[in-house]
């Protein structure tokens, strides 16, 4: 079974970088033909797509959020990570890494529990 487990701080500052860390089990984040992805919600709001990584270390961003985000990988920890710069307060938001496949089937789905991000003074 797949399991993903979000990892990193709960608080940042403004301006600051947030980085978290997704850490993969149960599958491989370089298995065909997956998508490893970044996922939000802020309080009150519906989900938002941040971006993901690929399983040939190809990333794509939110539009939106493409200017100050960046996803890697660590292949021999089967590790994904977010980085988002400059944030604000209206980063604040749950984050959920998250596995996706290429045809979107449902059983490919699996999300890790989330992690509360916020961003304050």
């Amino acid at each position: 079974q797949v399991q993903l487990q979000e990892s990193g701080p709960g608080l940042v500052k403004p301006s600051q970088t947030l980085s978290l860390t997704c850490t993969v089990s149960g599958g491989s984040i370089t298995a065909n033909p997956f998508y490893w992805n970044w996922i939000r919600q802020p309080p009150g709001k519906g989900l938002e797509w941040v971006g993901a990584i690929t399983y040939t270390g190809n990333t794509n961003y939110s539009p939106s959020l493409e200017s100050r985000t960046s996803i890697s990988r660590d292949t021999s920890k089967n590790q994904f990570t977010l980085h988002l710069s400059s944030v604000t307060p209206e980063d604040t938001a749950v984050y959920y890494c998250a596995r996706d496949g290429s045809n979107h089937w449902p059983g490919d789905k699996y999300w890790g529990q989330g992690t509360q991000v916020a961003v304050s003074s």
